[in-house]
């Protein structure tokens, strides 16, 4: 196997066009050299023929990908949405605070007591507030375990 070489060759457009069997410095060598295609070629001033062959940059892109700078902004644009929950007069305080803590990521006992406190005595509460998405899917969750909830816009920058 023969190694790399690493730099630039001076070549000249024959060299690259119409190479000689066993040319050291041929871009084109092996049993399939007649199908050998130069990536890029530069010309190095005037004259004829002398030019540098330029490695290509290729640049790395993930189809359907979006820049970073997208993805911030669309995040920034998705409305907030809250997750209520309504009081019911079903479930014991007790099965209440485990579900809050179940279903919702990072939920302290401490803040589900005091959510499920509120939604006893004011009749409503603010379980979290969170991208539609997410909110849709909470309250999916409270619903499958047998909890009053609901979701609406967070509109008014709470």
């Amino acid at each position: 196997m023969k190694s790399a070489i690493c730099g630039r060759i001076s070549l000249s457009p024959n060299h690259i066009f119409n190479p000689n069997s066993g040319d050291r410095y041929s871009l084109c060598t092996g049993p399939c050299s007649n199908l050998c295609i130069p990536m890029a070629l530069v010309s190095t001033g005037p004259g004829k023929g002398g030019g540098l062959l330029e490695k290509p940059v290729i640049e790395k892109v993930t189809p359907g990908r979006e820049s970073e700078f997208d993805l911030k902004k669309s995040r920034k644009t998705a409305p907030p949405y809250r997750v209520m929950l309504h009081n019911d007069d079903y479930n014991k305080r007790e099965y209440v605070v485990q579900v809050l803590m179940k279903v919702i990521p990072g939920m302290t006992v401490d803040n589900a007591v005091n959510i499920m406190q509120e939604a006893h005595y004011n009749g409503l509460s603010v379980v979290i507030i969170c991208a539609q998405a997410d909110a849709e899917d909470h309250c999916m969750q409270l619903r499958g375990n047998g909890l009053l909830s609901s979701i609406e816009p967070a509109s008014g920058g709470c």
